[in-house]
């Protein structure tokens, strides 16, 4: 046994303490009572003898411990601490009987100053030995003592962290709970222990950070305060109760962070201009621990972003004046300006997923800087200009010309497009130059691919829905349906043995779904043509009785073969410049006047497509004549005359923002409408609220186009103003 007890003694002492409670009267008993007759009292007068037998043993212990200080204390404490627990466990076997009965019995009626033998054992520890270390100020010496080795460790010296940790322990098995003995109560440790603990924490680390921030630049106090809340935390596992790691984080990050947030705040914008990414994740860290640490970042990170995404786009304007090597003014290219704001988006993103660890109040910060400059930059001279130029930069990637991209990367291209198109605001404005650009790649068989088409049309009815891309769905379906007409009409001339001297490849489209319609000219068909014209009409009358067939001139293309000049070329043209064209068929020279009549289209159109041929040469002019140019020579046997008018193309831009323009009229009267059905009355300003947050997913809505709308429906007497308020209105059925 432990102290040179055998196991024949132990057997001894506990018998004498059975018999001792059990038969009075008994050899051994009588040394303790010989007064007192029953086992009630004999316990009673056993419990007592013990009681004062340990409280002795602990004076003895106290006055020892006088002379002691600090580190030799701690030491005489914890060894002290180890024998004496050892031997209550023993003790407390020895007495298991005095435990079991009259214990339990004192306990049962209610005594709650007596205790099982072990923790009257600690109770005689606590009040005759531990609670005499008073210190100056009314501390315990041995807390004292403690907090000495804690400030050493901090200051980079050696220590026992066991021998802390048992010392410290005994705080929390001296908390004894009278209910419950089974019951942890920490209330000594907290205010042994735990109470100065803290307030001399807070104390150190106020001293310590701001000397430390005084010399010292604040990349390396960050790092400085990053590793002494590790090494508290680390702290708390090593020798302190775990119910002080909460407030021990709050007193730390108080001190450390807490007391110097508005300095970090203020390096903040250095760490993002210099993209000191390590830093920037540091910081982060920190102030994430603090209530509204990181607000002052997330408005500061946002405001970084809009300035950078709107540098780029400066970046990328051509200079003003600036002319290309064809001698035309420089225009800003839609590719440029789109990659510009990717890459802005793409840097930044790595900064939130990095540093910021995709924190929510950060993403929503890049969102709503992107969703900034994106919409207003200095290429941005009105609010549809944006979703312009995307639709520009997808029409660029979707084209057949666009030789750069494999099927993979043009995927992954049409992908970062998405990301803009949900940035930017007017998405409506999008989806027709969109649908515009869509239909001149149909028409003219330009597309890359029809799989890349569908997958664009698929990722934007993701993000917008149906109805977006409703139009453009049925694009695909009239090319498909045309496809069949086309070859049910050559059918046809086959088996009338139609002489093909002319390879007609007709288009039969949708006027709902396409956004083409003629031109404001008349129209002389050509008589090359007027017989393939006539034939296709009576078929397409038989097919499809009571439609209307309108033939758009002005989107056809023609390949025209040369038979004189000595090299057989193919121009490729436009339908009016092949209407031009045919007429030098049978004259060499004719007069602008003859040319007119003979075409019968407008002047305005005219004009600039004889300005194209002269220019390339096919016609020489001089003054009012054009002549067939016999010597023309060209390095290319397919010579593209059906080149862009600037002014058409200005026009046709035109054309799509008044369509807009009518569009969103109608989407703001169906929009109160919808609302006015289902709420019947509504309030002037309820009313302008609830359109404006329908209508924003499409655009941003303009107040004075809802209050229009508004005034348009109650002329037309779909709404009306009640009679007792012009703040109100009211739908009528």
């Amino acid at each position: 046994m432990h102290y040179g007890m055998s196991y024949s003694y132990y057997i001894l002492l506990f018998t004498t303490v059975y018999d001792f409670c059990t038969q009075p009267g008994k050899a051994g008993a009588s040394s303790f009572s010989t007064t007192r007759g029953g086992a009630s009292l004999q316990g009673a007068d056993l419990y007592r003898s013990l009681h004062n037998w340990l409280s002795e043993h602990c004076k003895d212990m106290r006055e020892e411990s006088e002379k002691l200080s600090d580190l030799d204390l701690l030491k005489y404490y914890a060894t002290q601490w180890d024998r004496f627990t050892t031997g209550a466990r023993y003790v407390n076997k020895l007495f298991n009987y005095l435990n079991k009965h009259w214990v339990k019995r004192e306990k049962d009626e209610g005594r709650k100053e007596v205790y099982t033998v072990y923790t009257l054992a600690l109770v005689a520890w606590k009040q005759n030995f531990f609670k005499h270390f008073t210190g100056p100020g009314g501390m315990s010496r041995l807390t004292q003592a403690i907090l000495r080795q804690i400030e050493q460790q901090r200051n980079g010296e050696a220590i026992d962290s066991g021998l802390l940790k048992k010392v410290i322990d005994s705080y929390v098995s001296l908390g004894l709970d009278e209910a419950d003995a089974q019951r942890q109560n920490l209330d000594v440790y907290r205010e042994y222990f735990q109470i100065p603990f803290l307030t001399t924490t807070e104390q150190y680390y106020n001293a310590e950070s701001s000397a430390f921030v005084g010399s010292n630049s604040v990349s390396d106090y960050m790092k400085k305060a990053e590793v002494r809340l590790q090494e508290e935390a680390d702290r708390v596992n090593l020798y302190l109760h775990d119910s002080t790691r909460a407030d021990l984080k709050t007193k730390c990050e108080a001190a450390l962070i807490g007391d110097h947030q508005e300095l970090m705040w203020g390096e903040f914008q250095s760490l993002l201009d210099t993209d000191r990414r390590d830093d920037l994740a540091r910081m982060y860290s920190l102030l994430s621990r603090i209530l509204g640490g990181l607000d002052p970042l997330r408005v500061k990170f946002g405001e970084h972003v809009k300035k950078a995404g709107q540098a780029a786009v400066e970046k990328v304007l051509p200079a003003p004046g600036a002319v290309s090597e064809t001698g035309k003014a420089e225009t800003l290219d839609p590719k440029a300006y789109i990659e510009a704001l990717l890459e802005v988006h793409s840097k930044f993103t790595e900064v939130v997923e990095g540093p910021f660890r995709a924190e929510m109040g950060f993403n929503k910060s890049l969102d709503q800087a992107c969703r900034d400059f994106c919409n207003a930059n200095a290429a941005c001279t009105t609010s549809t200009r944006s979703p312009e130029l995307l639709a520009s930069y997808c029409d660029q990637l979707l084209r057949k010309s666009n030789k750069d991209l494999d099927a993979e990367s043009l995927e992954a291209a049409l992908n970062q497009t998405m990301i803009i198109f949900k940035f930017i605001d007017d998405k409506d404005v999008f989806q027709k130059f969109y649908q515009k650009k869509l239909a001149q790649r149909l028409v003219g068989s330009l597309s890359a691919s029809d799989d890349s088409e569908s997958s664009m049309i698929t990722k934007l009815k993701e993000v917008s829905g149906f109805d977006y891309t409703n139009k453009l769905q049925r694009m695909f379906t009239d090319v498909n349906l045309s496809r069949d007409l086309s070859e049910r009409f050559k059918e046809k001339e086959r088996t009338q043995s139609v002489s093909a001297d002319i390879d007609f490849q007709p288009l039969v489209l949708g006027t709902n779904f396409w956004p083409l319609a003629p031109q404001q000219t008349d129209f002389s068909i050509p008589r090359e043509i007027q017989a393939t014209y006539d034939r296709f009409t009576t078929f397409h009358n038989e097919v499809h009785q009571g439609r209307k067939l309108t033939w758009l001139w002005h989107v056809s293309k023609n390949e025209l073969r040369t038979t004189y000049l000595s090299q057989k070329y193919i121009f490729m043209t436009s339908s009016y410049q092949m209407a031009i064209l045919t007429q030098f068929n049978e004259n060499d020279t004719l007069t602008y006047r003859e040319i007119l009549t003979g075409t019968k289209i407008s002047e305005n159109i005219l004009k600039p497509q004889l300005t194209l041929l002269v220019k390339a040469k096919v016609l020489l002019q001089e003054g009012e004549n054009y002549d067939l140019n016999l010597n023309f020579k060209s390095k290319k046997i397919r010579v593209q005359l059906n080149q862009a008018v600037r002014s058409e193309q200005k026009a046709e831009a035109k054309e799509v923002l008044q369509a807009v323009d009518e569009d969103r009229k109608f989407i703001y009267q169906a929009t109160i409408v919808r609302l006015m059905k289902g709420r019947k009355t509504m309030q002037h300003q309820a009313l302008i609220q609830d359109v404006t947050t329908q209508i924003s997913a499409k655009f941003t809505p303009k107040i004075p186009e809802i209050k229009k709308a508004i005034d348009y429906l109650i002329d037309k007497e779909y709404l009306e103003r009640a009679a007792d308020s012009n703040n109100t209105y009211n739908y009528l059925a």
